[in-house]
């Protein structure tokens, strides 16, 4: 029998991450699970890998982000002593080049599987806003083409379109339209000629597109999708010289990681795009603050949370003596905030106030939203002993439902499913579940 040679590249990872085999095989079947991908592996498991046995290709990139999490840093294929994936998870030559291939596996559903396979990465080396700065050189201009500042407002407009799009039906509808659209026409006018004013902004319009798009896949659940499509907006961002959407986006990420639990990544990337920001108006400073107060509610900085919720209600006062120019941050997503804030820090009944004036002043056209917050807000109200009050929530989401295709939205549903089976005595709980089976097959 062939004598397998011990791993002593893990083994350093494992020593240094002071796990038990037992803690360490939990570790990453919780990492699996969290991408879909079940695992069962016990303490029987990491001994073979230790001693030298090549998991699976799909469980190495797993076991790289079980150890992300503990060392709280990044670790590669060969500093876990394996060799590199036959198809690595990013092998992108430049930001162009990148996007086309990002888009292109997206859109093509024979290689969407490659991506969906990634990890959401704690340990994802953000750039800095002077490097992303300096790779504008990254983006060489083409000389079969030039474009003007009407292709770039025709960018921005199909932008909003498919921003209202994803509001109302979901990123399952309008992510597709989306990534399509980046690689037929915005991908070839990034590499056109133009005036250095006109490039600028075509890139600031590719960022904000870019960043729109990994919003709409975090909505889908494909949160190492998201991810690569953020870091493709901070590189186009730097290269417009656009710290604005620089910023958006790292909030963005933060949104994302304090969704998944990992409130010390969130507030990291909150306080980075706050840092990035110094010249920020009112607006912007709420929209930052908002998401720092999370984020530090959720690590238990109880000061922290209350300071930069305080920093947000008071720049959003300052805000709205002036004309709305970032629409994105409003008396809606500042409610949530509190909202958090409050239900992080134990307050669960003010923190219910704060998310149902949240709802009350949500507009109409955000459908996508009613659906998934809504369903937010019947857990807190089932968690406060509100049965009924929560029915009735429910079965507003679910007047929505069928309307939007979001893996947020369903992940919602089926969450109500499974906290309302055990009530179904009550008559509104029998009646809600009732008309829920149909729409989730339950």
């Amino acid at each position: 029998m062939t004598q397998r040679t011990p791993n002593c590249a893990l083994q350093r990872l494992f020593t240094e991450s002071g796990w038990t085999l037992d803690q360490c095989a939990r570790a990453v079947n919780r990492v699996g699970t969290e991408i879909g991908r079940p695992l069962r592996y016990n303490e029987s498991a990491v001994h073979h890998w230790l001693g030298g046995t090549l998991p699976r290709e799909p469980v190495r990139r797993i076991i790289l982000e079980a150890f992300c999490r503990r060392l709280d840093r990044p670790v590669t294929h060969a500093q876990a002593g394996f060799p590199m994936p036959t198809v690595p998870a990013s092998d992108f030559v430049g930001t162009v080049e990148g996007l086309v291939e990002l888009g292109s596996m997206d859109v093509d559903p024979s290689r969407r599987g490659l991506l969906g396979a990634g990890l959401f990465s704690v340990a994802l080396t953000i750039p800095g806003w002077q490097d992303v700065v300096a790779r504008a050189e990254g983006i060489r201009t083409g000389k079969s083409a030039h474009i003007g500042m009407n292709d770039v407002r025709m960018v921005i407009d199909m932008s909003d379109r498919l921003s209202d799009l994803d509001d109302e039906f979901g990123g399952g509808y309008t992510r597709p339209m989306a990534a399509s659209f980046l690689i037929n026409t915005v991908a070839p006018a990034l590499g056109a000629g133009g005036t250095d004013e006109v490039r600028k902004a075509m890139r600031s319009a590719a960022s904000d597109l870019c960043y729109l798009t990994g919003y709409m896949a975090v909505d889908e659940g494909e949160h190492h999708l998201a991810q690569q499509y953020y870091l493709k907006a901070l590189e186009l961002a730097g290269a417009a010289n656009d710290p604005l959407t620089y910023c958006t986006t790292l909030r963005g990420m933060s949104v994302q990681a304090i969704n998944l639990g990992h409130g010390a990544k969130a507030l990291r990337l909150a306080d980075a795009a706050a840092a990035a920001s110094p010249q920020a108006g009112p607006r912007m400073r709420a929209f930052l603050a908002g998401q720092q107060a999370h984020a530090a509610a959720q690590t238990g900085d109880r000061a922290g949370a209350l300071s930069h919720i305080r920093e947000a209600e008071i720049a959003m006062d300052r805000a709205e003596s002036r004309p709305q120019t970032f629409r994105s941050y409003d008396f809606t997503s500042l409610y949530y905030h509190v909202g958090q804030v409050r239900y992080e820090l134990g307050d669960k009944i003010r923190a219910l106030q704060a998310f149902e004036e949240s709802d009350r002043v949500r507009l109409s056209m955000y459908q996508r939203n009613r659906v998934h917050y809504r369903g937010l807000i019947a857990e807190r109200q089932l968690e406060l002993g509100h049965l009924e009050a929560a029915c009735h929530t429910w079965n507003l989401a679910l007047d929505d439902y069928p309307s939007v295709k979001s893996g947020r939205a369903d992940d919602r549903m089926r969450r109500m499913a499974a906290f309302i089976r055990p009530y179904r005595k009550n008559a509104a709980a029998r009646a809600l579940y009732e008309r829920a089976r149909p729409l989730l097959k339950v």
